[in-house]
């Protein structure tokens, strides 16, 4: 039996789907309508994920090996939405069950670390349909009744690199924290025109001959195993100082996300398109031989480099901003290996504006399946308006803030879920 013309199949949808099957089963609209079911292990649609994910629109953090390593470290429940016209597959939304005071809720696998979440969607999908339907959304509901109470997909940028989201067309809320990136152009100069060009070389060259005068620095990339362990360790230990001293929670403590990042350090392909963490470093010479004062890791997919994390030691040369530098270094060392987009992922920080010129609106799709995810889905659009209203209000964010280490210090919980 020859395959459906997918592009085909999809105008249809698009134009008769609203209209014609809102109140039909999908067994009545026949072979070639989208389906939607729940799958409970991921073995079964590698090939099929795998296939969806090589493009350059879909996020590192729905990969196959990403979240294959988060499954291994957590073991949640998953339920993942399989989405297909005939026997093809046209977008996985890889989903892992999360139970929090008493509500069961379904989020992207790895949520809670993830700085942007695309799902997977085919290309022809993208171009031919560009939406989850009404009819859609009520397969999905269908599929996750009596599985979970309510859909929280969050950190979801409705237009990214030229296209809308399909997940644009679920109910959502914006959220709190914007991501920030910058766009990598044909020179490396030019892309530094994006921030100031001028006073960004000025700095460098301050910094340089500092770092000089006290006998260089190094750029390191951690290439061995023994050489990403140390220096992830490294950071683990520097952001607990970091936490320690703003009276915060470690958010990095846990043995769960230690596993976890220490099983992304090994996930790369031989052409380097796909690294799921590389950890760089400066490192000093001369009077502080071998010292690092700065660490960060990133994930490269394709064309898109995105930071998953970094850190300083303050006792170090802080005069020389290293953090900034080891920047400086990174963006420059990837802008001779073809990527397009040097994301520093979500959150204001003074940092993050300085080099990005373009600030990423993320939203929170929020789908209730039962009635108590109704109310689950009230309460989580009331604490994300508050988020926003806090955060745009310095005064108050910083009263917060304040307040947060204060209770920080005399609670010392053993995690903390991002804000």
């Amino acid at each position: 039996m020859p395959k459906p013309d997918i592009r085909q199949t999809a105008r249809t949808l698009a134009e008769n789907i609203d209209a014609s099957a809102a109140n039909a089963t999908p067994e009545a609209l026949g072979a070639d309508v989208l389906r939607v079911e729940i799958v409970d292990s991921m073995q079964p649609l590698e090939a099929e994920w795998r296939a969806l994910e090589t493009d350059n629109l879909a996020s590192i953090h729905q990969s196959f090996d990403w979240c294959a390593t988060w499954v291994e470290v957590y073991r949640n429940p998953l339920a993942i939405i399989r989405g297909s016209i005939g026997e093809r597959t046209v977008f996985i939304l890889p989903l892992e069950i999360v139970r929090s005071n008493m509500v069961r809720r379904a989020q992207f696998i790895g949520a809670q670390g993830s700085n942007i979440n695309t799902g997977l969607f085919a290309v022809e999908f993208l171009e031919s349909v560009g939406h989850l339907a009404a009819f859609h959304q009520e397969q999905i509901t269908r599929a996750l009744k009596g599985k979970v109470d309510v859909l929280l997909l969050q950190n979801v940028p409705f237009e990214w690199r030229g296209h809308q989201s399909p997940l644009a067309s679920l109910p959502s809320i914006e959220n709190q924290n914007h991501a920030f990136q910058l766009p990598f152009l044909d020179s490396f100069e030019t892309t530094l025109k994006q921030v100031n060009a001028k006073r960004r070389r000025k700095k460098y060259r301050q910094q340089t001959r500092m770092l000089d005068e006290k006998g260089g620095y190094d750029h390191l990339i951690a290439s061995t195993s023994q050489d990403r362990h140390r220096l992830l360790q490294l950071f683990f230990d520097l952001k607990a100082e970091r936490f320690k001293t703003a009276g915060l929670p470690d958010v990095f403590q846990s043995p769960e996300t230690r596993n976890f990042l220490q099983g992304l350090t090994g996930l790369r392909n031989d052409d380097g398109a796909y690294v799921a963490l590389e950890i760089h470093a400066l490192q000093l010479k001369g009077m502080h031989q071998g010292h690092i004062p700065a660490v960060a890791a990133v994930s490269r997919k394709g064309d898109h480099i995105i930071c998953q994390f970094a850190a300083i030691d303050e006792t170090l040369v802080p005069e020389t901003s290293p953090g900034e530098l080891l920047f400086w270094l990174m963006i420059e060392h990837f802008h001779h290996q073809g990527i397009a987009l040097f994301d520093f992922g979500i959150g204001d920080q003074t940092y993050k504006r300085s080099w990005c010129p373009v600030e990423t609106v993320q939203h929170d799709v929020i789908l209730p399946i039962s009635a108590l995810g109704r109310v689950a889905a009230l309460a989580q659009r009331s604490l994300t308006h508050t988020k926003a209203a806090i955060k745009a209000n310095r005064q108050v964010y910083g009263f917060v803030q304040r307040l947060r280490a204060r209770t920080a210090r005399r609670a010392a919980p053993d995690d903390a879920e991002r804000d």
